[in-house]
């Protein structure tokens, strides 16, 4: 008999990530690598122990094999419990069938049976996409003080950019009384972060409507927010004003990762308060020979370097060779820039080596867009890849 949790979290975390391309042929979006030593996933994971929450389910499909190797049993986040901890709640065949996850609102209602046997009163819905430090418990008090059915999480956006987002319309005690998904003429810049509290009661019973529906896209934002606001639900906006990017795509996964460098960077992740664990070790202490030249950079452990590394965020155990060149970059680990390589303003996966003399992309200032490489590219001494190139095979 498992004794009853507070609140249980949903991590929906199998999404393909089709706008990073070649960074997820492989891997799951939530496990590709970010800020050196990190993955995306990490920052959830982290959120969701460090607010007291350690009973967590994370809903894979795409490509999961990385992501249920890296979380295991869920140790660096000090969530391997033998009641509660991580989950890994991938689809399964049922009595009567086997589906696939059909949208949000039908992954989660698929695994109600794990939400049930903790009988929770509240249930927490997450993505596994978004870079952010945010205390949830704070967002739950606010919840039950209100006495709410559910509660969302919005930021404050551009009212330029408002209609790529869900966007909520409140009364001022905090209620919502609208909800558009990407709306053509906005009339409020709240913006949805894909984060939900339940009161589980209420999400059962509309995650067994919507499920019944035959029309339905069984989504959260298209189906059971609107179905919930429709039929009267106490439902309010909870204002997050904290660092939050959404990771989705190949330039605000570049722009988050240049977030951290700089005197004053935009993400800290170096607050002892809001620790960011992840399970990646430390593969030994950097080494910059005599000839290097380093500006402005975040530089993960066991780095290599003799060439010049400007504006650029690198991985474990990537090495820079004698006369090589990199500026405005992310490389994600286990790089080899050979010798008299160029690479300019480019997102470059894991166990990549970019040949002798070889240049990839172009200068920022002049490029195209933002080149990427996929996981074990290799780019043969003296080729070039062209300033915006998307490569998962040379």
């Amino acid at each position: 008999m498992f004794k009853k949790k507070e609140c249980v979290a949903m991590l929906l975390a199998g999404g393909q990530g089709s706008r990073l391309y070649a960074l997820t042929v492989k891997t799951a979006k939530p496990a590709v690598p970010f800020g050196g030593k990190y993955r995306i996933i990490d920052f959830t994971l982290s959120n969701c122990i460090n607010s007291g929450i350690d009973t967590v389910g994370v809903l894979t499909q795409y490509q999961p094999l990385v992501l249920n190797e890296y979380i295991g049993n869920g140790q660096p986040w000090d969530l391997d419990r033998i009641y509660g901890g991580v989950k890994i709640l991938p689809p399964y065949q049922g009595q009567k069938s086997a589906d696939w996850y059909k949208g949000t609102a039908n992954a989660i209602y698929q695994n109600l049976a794990f939400i049930n046997r903790y009988d929770p009163d509240y249930v927490l819905i997450l993505s596994g996409d978004h870079i952010y430090k945010m205390d949830y418990h704070a967002m739950l008090q606010a919840h039950k003080e209100r006495g709410a059915d559910c509660t969302i999480a919005v930021i404050d956006v551009p009212i330029e950019e408002a209609s790529r987002f869900g966007i909520m319309s409140t009364n001022e005690d905090g209620s919502i009384y609208k909800f558009s998904e990407k709306p053509k003429n906005p009339d409020s810049t709240k913006a949805s972060m894909g984060i939900y509290i339940f009161s589980k009661d209420k999400l059962q019973k509309y995650l067994t409507e919507d499920e019944a529906d035959p029309e339905s896209s069984n989504d959260f934002g298209k189906n059971i927010i609107p179905n919930m606001l429709a039929a009267g639900e106490k439902m309010y906006a909870y204002s997050f004003e904290g660092y939050w990017k959404d990771v989705g795509t190949i330039s605000s996964l570049w722009e988050a990762n240049m977030d951290l460098i700089g005197k004053d960077p935009v993400l800290d992740l170096g607050d002892p308060d809001w620790r960011i664990y992840s399970r990646n070790q430390s593969t030994g202490p950097q080494f910059v020979s005599d000839s290097a030249r380093i500006e402005n950079c975040y530089v993960t452990d066991g780095c290599e370097i003799h060439g010049t590394v400007i504006n650029s965020v690198l991985g474990s155990g990537v090495k820079i060779g004698a006369g090589a060149y990199v500026k405005d970059s992310v490389l994600m680990g286990d790089i080899e820039i050979c010798s008299g390589a160029t690479v300019n303003y480019s997102i470059i996966d894991t166990n990549v080596t970019i040949g002798a003399g070889a240049t990839v992309g172009a200068a920022k200032e002049e490029a195209k867009g933002i080149t990427v490489l996929g996981e074990d590219v290799q780019v043969p001494g003296g080729a070039r890849v062209e300033d915006g190139a998307i490569i998962s095979e040379f």
